[in-house]
């Protein structure tokens, strides 16, 4: 199945792409390969509200899992308004996964799965990717999840 194809079976709203909140883009594309900055979750819509939350302390493994699923359908939302169509990834290279957790917390991949599986569910095995998912004492406005990829393209 295409992958625009599967995020209209999912009913994926990808329609309000990322703005930057400092002085940097959200996309860039170079050659072949295009490098997404980092992207937390956001609920739908352009007004949509930003998830917060530490994992360990007031956020379940569950509700981080679903914290990065919906940071990485904004990921997609930039990824296909950047290129047009989403059809055109031939893979998902690399990503950053960042937890905002405690100290003790240690199921960052478990976290982490959410923005993973999401990947794999709309590209197949295109969506495979090299992956870190790591723990962070804070991250920006508190938000539980923070995910930057590369994907790489083919022409237009």
């Amino acid at each position: 199945m295409s992958a625009e194809a599967k995020i209209a079976e999912l009913k994926l709203d990808l329609s309000h792409p990322a703005t930057p909140l400092g002085n940097y883009v959200e996309v860039v594309t170079t050659g072949n390969l295009v490098f997404l900055a980092g992207h937390g979750p956001r609920g739908a819509g352009p007004n949509g509200v930003w998830l917060n939350g530490k994992l360990g302390a007031d956020m379940t493994v569950e509700q981080g899992y679903e914290a990065a699923r919906l940071t990485g359908i904004g990921l997609l939302s930039t990824l296909r308004h950047e290129i047009g169509n989403l059809d055109r990834v031939t893979r998902v290279v690399k990503a950053l996964c960042m937890v905002n957790a405690t100290a003790d917390f240690e199921k960052h991949p478990a976290v982490a799965n959410g923005f993973s599986d999401l990947m794999v569910e709309v590209f197949e095995d295109r969506g495979r990717h090299a992956r870190s998912a790591v723990g962070m004492m804070s991250l920006p406005n508190n938000i539980p999840f923070e995910a930057e990829m590369i994907v790489a393209i083919a022409p237009e």
